[in-house]
């Protein structure tokens, strides 16, 4: 527990203090956000803010993770590490891509089939050596069964291991390009990602508090009436979770309206990427819909779109994704992110409740 509270105060110290020196860097290298000409027209006075503030926030947790780590002499799990090198890898592709637009002053950065490379690499990697590294207990960080709470029935090794590995990789690549883009899509207000990444992260604090103090590692199975959790580290996974919190919170003071920095595609994707990897390690995948559910919400107003748009050629929002719908509509822009934010919480309390639900009741 005192690696957690020490993760979450150092990453909060490092984006809070650490993020107005990044801007003057940015600002002396004329490193602007570029802004399309067809987003909302209040956008535009965004021009040349600094980007790629996501560099902050994965600096800042890896600095307070292993600060974490040091000060209570525990090593690091492979949990963690995992999850961790998903963050960083997924984090580094948006850097190019950023870096990239600003540099050449375009809406376009990596293309897309470099861009899809960089991300399939690196989920590709985690998801394979997330079956691997076995503990005393024979636990592996992730397993082939899909879970919602803890593993269910629905066992992708049915037809052996080789088969399982195929589709497991297939499942987690899905999990993390969904996510990782569901960040990036709700990142277009400032601060709307950044908050809500900051309770969700929380919400997965407490998960793994929780798994840890329920393990099966420490409680027996049958005298916790079989309620106790199969989860490789699931504290050393709160402390990732409480990094990535306390780096957003401190970054949220710089990015919140009106903003000073953006994370751009550095940071988005690298906390897309950190969240998918807790669901996947923590025994969590479909729960993250609810924890999550801010994402998903922007994420199928794009699909709606779009899809409405190619079967009918009409639209459905002003806009997509659907924070710029609600910007066409007259809402102003701090009015949009805090009732945003409102539902995002609201979507962190319900998937709480439900996991909580399920250990008193059995759901």
């Amino acid at each position: 527990m005192r690696a957690v509270l020490i993760a979450a105060g150092i990453s909060l110290f490092c984006g809070l203090f650490g993020t107005p020196l990044y801007i003057r860097f940015l600002v002396k290298r004329g490193y602007g956000q570029f802004i399309r000409d067809d987003g909302p027209t209040s956008h535009h006075t965004k021009r040349g803010t600094p980007t790629m503030g996501g560099v902050v926030i994965l600096g800042s947790a890896l600095v307070a993770y292993a600060a974490a780590h040091l000060a209570t002499l525990r090593p690091p799990t492979a949990s963690a590490l995992l999850v961790l090198f998903l963050m960083t890898g997924l984090g580094i592709v948006g850097f190019l891509d950023d870096f990239i637009k600003i540099t050449k002053q375009r809406s376009l950065g990596l293309r897309a089939g470099a861009k899809l490379a960089g991300q399939s690499v690196v989920a590709v990697a985690f998801a394979i050596l997330a079956t691997q590294f076995r503990s005393d207990n024979n636990l592996t960080p992730a397993s082939y069964r899909i879970s919602f709470i803890r593993d269910t029935g629905i066992n992708l090794a049915f037809a052996g291991a080789g088969l399982g590995v195929v589709l497991f990789v297939i499942w987690a690549y899905v999990m993390i390009a969904a996510t990782s883009n569901g960040v990036n899509l709700t990142d277009g207000l400032d601060g709307l990602a950044t908050g809500a990444s900051v309770m969700t992260f929380a919400s997965y604090v407490l998960i793994g508090i929780w798994q840890s103090n329920q393990s099966c590692q420490i409680v027996d199975d049958v005298v916790s009436g079989g309620k106790c959790y199969d989860v490789r580290d699931p504290l050393d996974l709160a402390v990732v979770a409480a990094c990535v919190m306390g780096a957003c919170f401190g970054f949220l003071w710089w990015n919140a309206s009106p903003a000073k920095i953006f994370m751009g595609d550095t940071g988005s994707l690298a906390l897309g990427g950190a969240l998918a990897g807790l669901a996947i390690l923590s025994r969590t995948e479909l729960l993250l819909v609810l924890l999550g559910g801010l994402f998903v919400l922007i994420s199928l107003s794009v699909i709606i779109q779009v899809g409405f748009f190619k079967m009918t050629g009409k639209r459905v929002f002003r806009m997509a994704p659907l924070q710029h719908h609600f910007e066409l509509a007259g809402w102003g822009e701090v009015t949009i992110v805090i009732r945003f934010w409102i539902i995002a919480g609201l979507f962190v309390g319900l998937g709480l409740g439900v996991f909580y639900a399920e250990w008193v009741v059995g759901l």
